[in-house]
């Protein structure tokens, strides 16, 4: 059975139709630990790519939300919040006073003040236009990169054309940098062989490093 990110053999997607956000209260706690800015100067994509650098029995394994206590973990050790030997302890050698309460209001507004776009400016000319065919790039990197394995050397159609955004490959080291981004559609059996119906489509955000023409 072809999972959802195409991993074969790892049964199906783990999201359902119906599926309540949490399964365990502590999940909801990690959800507004991760909103609270835990991991101060963490970009999105260093985050994302903590993740993808798990152990892979661990990645293939672990529940949604226990990857996030992990990597959180991983991350705030990476940045010196905290130390292995408190970690081993259970609690820091010097805790902070605790934080002020907030009401409702000051949250929703907190999280409307955090709304951010990655929309940015380059001087490059797009490479591409609406309606142009691409091959996506066959192999990987050592960084982070948001070019899903099961979508590389693969040939698809490019349908938008979304200006420059931050490039995820740079800003996970840091670097706000950007890149002409394009939404680009896939026949499935390109994807998942011959046996995917050939009437459904895949559409993936992609950046121009990403494609090269066929």
């Amino acid at each position: 059975m072809q999972e959802r990110g195409g991993k074969q053999g790892c049964g199906p997607g783990p999201v359902k139709a119906g599926d309540a956000p949490f399964s365990h209260d502590w999940e909801r706690r990690m959800w507004a630990l991760a909103r609270s800015g835990i991991a101060h100067g963490i970009t999105i994509d260093w985050f994302r790519h903590g993740l993808e650098r798990m152990v892979p029995a661990d990645y293939l394994t672990f529940p949604y939300f226990k990857k996030w206590v992990t990597n959180y973990l991983m991350l705030i050790i990476d940045n010196g919040a905290v130390t292995m030997d408190e970690v081993l302890k259970g609690h820091i050698a010097t805790p902070a006073a605790p934080a002020d309460p907030l009401t409702l209001a000051e949250v929703l507004d907190r999280n409307r003040a955090s709304a951010a776009s990655f929309a940015t400016e380059t001087d490059a000319a797009p490479a591409f236009a609406v309606g142009d065919a691409i091959l996506t790039n066959r192999h990987g990197t050592t960084g982070h990169s948001r070019l899903p394995a099961y979508a590389r050397g693969a040939r698809g159609t490019i349908i938008t054309q979304h200006g420059a955004h931050a490039l995820p490959d740079k800003g996970a080291l840091g670097i706000h940098a950007g890149e002409h981004l394009y939404t680009v559609s896939f026949g499935a059996p390109e994807l998942w062989g011959a046996d995917a119906d050939p009437r459904d489509t895949v559409t993936l955000e992609l950046w121009e490093s990403y494609l090269v023409r066929p």
